[in-house]
């Protein structure tokens, strides 16, 4: 029986795996698919959907889809979210303009979010309560592993050369969402001779209709349970409205599009009908009624402005390599791997340190510290190539930082949550830091694109008629120092609004849950 367990922990750490590498590969190839599906250099705000709708497709059908699988059971609803997850890579390898790709990368989100709360299910199926944390830990792993390894593996993947066949580009980063076709089958196939076919087996008495969760409570019975449809659309919706109303198609002139302020508000308000929906109704998302709600909600909070900083800085410490010091997508990527490394470094430090200083501590001390990190990055030069090992380690630093807070949040949940809630408690954690991803990367991007229009409104872009040779490369290479000077202003107030996030995180941090006089660590 633990043999066939640990076979069945593989197969769920797997699908996760792949969802969270294909959650962040894209930010390494973004310039290149922006290119090639018409979005030009200078407008690369159009290309933030591409990153929002992955992360909006995955929050929102994460809580919804883990309870179907009470219903219908984990196999067969691993199997449909694989094989959406590869609908989605084929509309995206298949991509020629903006509305494809986004639309193959949403699709991709929905399936993919829904692969870690289904795989926590069935950990709580088959794990008792004594030995449920550390597989939880194993699937948690999987899920940062993803985060870390993600950026790499598109920049490897990227360097496959052109290939056309029967006119259907097969190389470059189009061989990122192809590759996902064989190793969503192999994936299926391991699901299917590994995981029970048929709903979770009810082991005790009938749930009482007021507290059934889904997902949360798949380890404590299962039979034919209510799905929170309402709850999950609410959710879907107010984060759709905010993502909406923070893109700037056009960030000349303003910040916020035309509607986004009319329709942040329908977002928020969104909001407000599914958290009093959620205290309302008998079958919820998400039911930790029993938890103590300030430490829990300072914990998530916590997770979410981290999350912000975390996507952030993927993204736009990618832009900086490959427009400020024109590396490709593998040499920027290289880049931003000193950051991920510090990060899984931070991790492992940040569950020593946890267990004797607590989680509130450990989870301050490493905001502060990338508060820190990322006030040093935004002071960096203009000649950045000249900087050497300068930005080696201010990456360093801020990954250091956030990769602190990684284990206390996860461990303090557990530490205020029963142990039948940790299932859910623990898919709360990454849907709070997706959340963070999502609002995070959608409201810094709209300042951060709308500065850089600001500052380039009155550049004129030279053209090679009517002046001889040498005139028109003096004039293009002075228009080119101001856009990268442009850039370079955007980019390091980006980074200090971050730094500011991280001071944010680290005073909320201040409220997470500390541990009684002779009360025993968190498992996990």
């Amino acid at each position: 029986m633990r043999g066939a367990r640990r076979v069945v922990l593989g197969a769920g750490g797997a699908v996760v795996l792949l969802a969270g590498l294909d959650a962040y590969v894209v930010v390494t190839v973004l310039i290149d698919i922006a290119e090639d599906v018409g979005i030009p250099l200078n407008h690369l705000e159009r290309a933030t959907p591409i990153v929002t709708g992955f992360l909006l497709g995955y929050v929102a059908a994460m809580p919804l889809l883990g309870q179907l699988s009470d219903r219908y059971g984990r196999r067969p609803l691993i199997h449909a979210c694989l094989a959406a997850f590869a609908l989605g890579s084929v509309l995206t390898a298949l991509a020629s303009g903006e509305v494809m790709v986004v639309a193959g990368r949403t699709v991709q989100g929905v399936a993919g979010g829904a692969l870690l709360p289904i795989t926590m299910a069935l950990i709580g199926d088959l794990w008792d309560e004594h030995e449920r944390p550390v597989a939880l830990g194993a699937v948690g792993a999987a899920q940062e592993l993803g985060s870390a390894l993600g950026p790499l593996y598109g920049g490897v993947l990227a360097l496959i050369p052109s290939t056309v066949v029967a006119g259907v580009e097969l190389g470059g980063w189009h061989a990122i969402f192809w590759i996902n076709l064989p190793l969503a089958a192999l994936a299926a196939v391991a699901v299917h001779f590994t995981v029970p076919s048929g709903p979770p087996a009810r082991t005790g008495p009938p749930p009482d209709p007021t507290t059934t969760t889904g997902a949360g409570q798949a380890g404590s019975g299962g039979g034919r349970r209510r799905v929170d449809v309402v709850g999950g659309a609410l959710l879907a919706l107010a984060l759709a409205l905010l993502v909406v109303g923070l893109y700037n198609p056009d960030p000349a002139k303003t910040v916020l599009p035309p509607w986004g302020l009319p329709v942040i508000a329908a977002g928020a308000l969104a909001a407000g009908i599914f958290v009093w929906w959620e205290i309302r109704s008998p079958v919820r998302l998400l039911d930790l009624s029993a938890t103590r709600k300030g430490p829990l909600l300072a914990t998530l909070a916590v997770s979410f402005l981290a999350g912000a900083a975390l996507l952030v800085t993927m993204v736009f410490v990618q832009f900086t390599a490959q427009t400020l010091l024109g590396e490709d997508a593998l040499g920027a990527s290289l880049i931003l791997a000193r950051f991920l490394a510090a990060l899984t470094v931070g991790a492992l430090l940040g569950g020593l340190l946890a267990r004797r200083l607590g989680e509130s501590v450990v989870a301050v001390a490493g905001l502060v510290l990338g508060a820190a990190g990322y006030w040093l990055m935004s002071r960096w030069p203009l000649d950045l190539k000249s900087a050497g090992l300068l930005v080696d380690v201010d990456l360093v630093v801020a990954g250091l930082g956030l990769g602190l807070v990684i284990a206390p949040v996860s461990s303090a949940v557990l530490r205020v949550t029963s142990a039948a809630q940790h299932g859910v408690a623990s898919a709360a954690v990454v849907v709070a830091r997706m959340m963070g991803m999502l609002i995070g990367i959608a409201a810094v991007s709209a300042w951060g694109f709308y500065r850089f229009q600001s500052l380039t409104a009155q550049l004129d872009t030279p053209l090679p008629f009517g002046v001889d040779a040498v005139t028109y490369q003096r004039q293009l290479a002075e228009y080119t120092a101001k856009v990268q000077a442009a850039l370079h202003t955007e980019y390091t107030e980006m980074f200090l609004v971050t730094a500011f996030v991280c001071l944010l995180g680290a005073a909320v941090a201040l409220l997470m849950p500390r541990a009684r006089r002779g009360e025993p660590p968190a498992p996990g």
